[in-house]
């Protein structure tokens, strides 16, 4: 076992002897902008970043699909190195630390942190899943789509979901943004050309002998209000040989989905391509081609139930649905009373992320996320802006919702930190009044005193390096490690 003085990387002679000490917990995008924004702000304070998995930068590692096209300068893949190679800036920096393998709640308890740290700033994103709330949401083959994506991506709490490819050449999302057109592309892919990505080797090889032909979207609006952007949808339309399908009468417009559409290029764009996918068409699939289907205006009533396989889903019933509301971006969807049931051997629901509480912290159920004022955590959900947990901050998708692009964080981190500076300045924080606290160091004793091995970012690069060495071996940019077992074997 690693002893605790062995992982302390950084000296501290030429810091301040009572330097602001802030502790980030999640390894996102929020909590590396978090780290940046403060390390700029506060030029004497000590920033440790701990996160539960071995390794760094949360879903721009698990989250980027792994066939985006690497080339393009916008390219999602191209987006993901550029980003990891900012934040490994980041924790190089003298006074910022990595120490992966940590958990919040079994590892170390927020009160406890809270002892060692002057600031907490939690940023651990959304782990879990929104529920439909719906009869058979509980039936083997109905997964979410974040849990598919984990799979692909060799998360290692992914690994074991093993989906049933075989048993059906059917599919149904639940959902059309960006990450239920990632789910249907992996879907729909040819295999040959996922061979060289940094797909998980299990995961290719399901896919390989995958029965799934046939692919539904579905939404519960109409092509004007599709969620996705237009760069992700000319990607999944522009696969080799692949039949889609729209209904005519989708497509057609209301007067307030011109309006919409006048209002918003991205939404424009994307009914443009729906339209053109549409009239491009041939009326029926030639035979063996894989068949993608656009269905618009549908929400989930209830999942059936395979009569010949027990406990297993076969099909979903929908309600027909219209939209009603005021202007532009206000429409949403209600039932008509008119059902249908499509049939299907597998469901995955791309309806959105949810964070999940710990021990200690105030929780809004209602909307997946930490009360807080500007990054600032207050003790209920009643938005009394005088009871605030001194001390304690939030930023992410734990802050505001799972919502926004990567960038998003960064202006949500600014807003956090911004606020972790006023605080500061107005001498509520215990380190202006002159108080020191453990910080690091008392951290990595707790750990140590409790059998925790920490793994530090030099050892996540130790990581990096064998993936791409085992790589280079597949002729793929990396090949993940997959289990815990072997990114802490690797790590030592």
């Amino acid at each position: 076992m690693y002893k605790a003085r062995a992982w302390l990387s950084r000296s501290f002679t030429a810091l301040s002897s009572n330097p602001l000490r802030v502790c980030v917990v999640g390894s996102g995008p929020a909590g590396f902008y978090t780290a940046e924004k403060t390390l700029k702000a506060h030029q004497e304070a000590q920033v440790d970043i701990i996160d539960r998995l071995p390794t760094p930068f949360g879903l721009v590692r698990s989250g980027v699909a792994p066939d985006h096209p690497e080339t393009k300068a916008s390219s999602p893949k191209k987006l993901q190195q550029i980003v990891i190679n900012q934040f490994s800036r980041v924790v190089q920096h003298e006074r910022c630390s990595f120490f992966g393998n940590v958990t919040l709640g079994s590892s170390v308890s927020l009160s406890e942190l809270r002892q060692l740290y002057h600031v907490v700033v939690l940023a651990y994103g959304a782990e879990s899943d929104r529920a439909l709330g719906i009869p058979g949401e509980d039936l083997i083959g109905v997964h979410s789509a974040r849990e598919f994506v984990w799979w692909y991506n060799g998360h290692p709490d992914g690994k074991n979901l093993s989906p049933d490819l075989k048993s059906t050449d059917t599919a149904v999302i639940l959902g059309q943004g960006n990450v239920a057109l990632d789910v249907a592309r992996i879907l729909l892919r040819p295999t040959e050309e996922l061979a060289t990505t940094d797909i998980a080797s299990y995961a290719w090889t399901a896919l390989e002998g995958s029965s799934i032909r046939k692919v539904y979207l579905v939404g519960r609006r109409g092509p004007v209000q599709a969620a996705c952007t237009a760069k992700e949808l000319r990607e999944i339309l522009g696969i080799k040989n692949l039949y889609v399908h729209i209904r005519e009468d989708d497509l057609i417009k209301s007067p307030t989905d011109e309006e919409e559409m006048k209002n918003s290029r991205i939404q424009r764009r994307v009914y443009e391509l729906l339209s053109k996918a549409a009239a491009s068409a041939s009326s029926q699939p030639m035979l063996g081609q894989r068949e993608l289907h656009f269905v618009f205006f549908r929400k989930p009533d209830s999942f059936l139930e395979s009569n010949e396989r027990s406990g297993h889903v076969s099909g979903v019933h929908f309600e027909k649905t219209a939209l009603k509301g005021g202007g532009p971006g206000k429409q949403y969807a209600v039932g008509t009373g008119e059902f249908e049931d499509l049939d299907c051997g597998m469901v995955l629901k791309s309806i959105g992320y949810k964070s999940v509480p710990v021990n200690g912290l105030p929780f809004d159920n209602h909307k997946g996320i930490v009360p807080n004022i500007r990054g600032r955590v207050l003790k209920n959900i009643s938005g009394d802006s005088s009871q605030v947990e001194n001390g304690l901050y939030v930023c992410g998708w734990l802050k505001r919702g799972p919502t926004g692009i990567i960038a998003t964080n960064l202006y949500c981190a600014e807003e956090t930190v911004g606020s972790i500076s006023e605080d500061l300045e107005q001498g509520v924080l215990a380190s202006s009044s002159g108080l020191p606290k453990p910080g690091r160091e008392g951290l990595l004793q707790l750990l140590d005193n409790r059998n925790v091995r920490p793994v530090p970012f030099s050892a996540w690069e130790k990581i990096d390096s064998e993936e791409k060495r085992l790589g280079s071996l597949r002729n793929k940019p990396k090949e993940k490690l997959t289990t815990y077992e072997d990114l802490l074997k690797v790590a030592t």
